[in-house]
This record gives structure tokens, sequence and C-alpha cells, in this order.
């Protein structure tokens, strides 16, 4: 599948953390023949977990799937360029590719803020493809946003 097709996946994903009240964002990760291993969304809110960002559930779903906390030769795709944390995650789990969709402006580390994952001082290569259907990903957060600004 081409990263726009999986990149759309991803966002049907991101869908499911609205029942939840989280901010939808969702990830899946593939293998290398393309193939949907695991997928996430943010629980938040759900489980009332700091950690449980859509990224970070995907990656602890891969592991679980593959018995095997080594991720290489996967990607992982998610609809927002991750924050420090979900970087070095996925830098730890020897994810090789990354592919997102919106910038974060305000606390992305794959580009934005910080560039965590293509810094020439990281232990681990990760390749990034960046601004994947950057638009329609944004769009579904800054609706999200809205219908919780006019909650308020």
């Amino acid at each position: 599948m081409s990263d726009e097709e999986l990149m759309q996946q991803a966002l049907l994903v991101a869908r499911d953390a609205l029942a939840s009240g989280d901010v939808p964002v969702g990830a899946i990760i593939v293998n290398k023949n393309g193939v949907i291993i695991a997928s996430g969304h943010n629980e938040r809110e759900l489980h009332k977990d700091p950690t449980a960002h859509a990224e970070i559930v995907a990656l602890r779903r891969a592991t679980q799937a593959l018995d095997s906390w080594r991720l290489e030769d996967h990607t992982l795709v998610v609809t927002l360029e991750p924050c420090a944390m979900c970087a070095g995650a996925i830098a730890q789990s020897r994810i090789s590719t990354v592919v997102f969709g919106a910038w974060d402006e305000k606390a992305g580390a794959v580009g934005s803020v910080w560039d965590l994952l293509r810094d020439p001082r990281s232990l681990f290569s990760v390749e990034v493809r960046a601004g994947v259907l950057a638009d329609q990903c944004a769009a579904v957060l800054k609706s999200f946003i809205q219908g919780v600004r006019k909650k308020d």
C-alpha cells in the first residue's frame, strides 16, 4: 500500500478515539510486506494515562503481537507528528520508518520543534516521511478542538 493508503487507515483508527473523548490521533504499524500488525489511538482520557498516545499504544500492541520489542523493518504511520516521548519510544523500538500526517508546531519532535529521530547524535537511524495527507489529518484534529471549545 502507498503512504496515502496507509494514512487513510490511520485516520480511520483516529476516529475511534472520539468515543472516549480523546484527541483523535491514530497510528498503525505495518511490516515490510505492508501488512498491518497493530493499531492504536489516543487513550489518555480512557485510561487516565499520560503515556497512552496513539504511537505508544500501537507500539505496545505490535510488540505483544510479535513477542519482541524490536520492530526493525516495520513502519509506523501516525496522523500527527510524534512528540518527544513518542519519538524516544519509536527510536528505542528500532522502527525503521515513520510516516506522519499533520505537523505539530507546539510539541512535534520529528521536524517541527525538535527532530529527535534524525538527529545525527541518535543511535538509531529512522527514515521519516512527513506531511502525508496533512490537510486531512489536520482537519480531523481541528474539528475535534472546535467541538471542545464549543462545549466550554
